[in-house]
């Protein structure tokens, strides 16, 4: 369970790292935690880049361990719905990989 958990973080997190060097900068990484756990987990990831970079090998810990504890609710399904809803230009009940990139990425 942890490695597909692992696996699965590893390819959300690789979607940020704009620059192929396993670091993605930590106001991209999407978590819905107030700003005092937003801290307290950027401390747990150990930050030492200029510029407020992380590694992959300090955030995969870090958040498997938060994803298995399910220590976050998600956001509720209706919310997703409706931001699905508002990507789907097209209305055609889909929105293919390289949009998404795009749209969580650049817009």
């Amino acid at each position: 369970l942890v490695a597909e958990v692992e696996k699965k973080i590893t390819e959300a997190f690789e979607v940020f790292d704009r620059e192929s060097n396993k670091t993605v900068d930590v106001r991209s990484l999407g978590c819905f935690p107030n700003e005092a756990e937003v801290q307290e987990l950027i401390e747990k990831m150990e930050v030492e880049e200029p510029g407020g970079f992380v590694h992959l090998e300090k955030f995969l810990p870090v958040v498997t361990k938060v994803l298995l504890d399910r220590r976050f609710w998600p956001i509720p399904e209706d919310v997703i719905l409706h931001a699905f809803e508002a990507l789907d230009e097209k209305k055609c009940g889909y929105i293919t990989k390289e949009d998404l990139v795009k749209y969580l990425t650049e817009e």
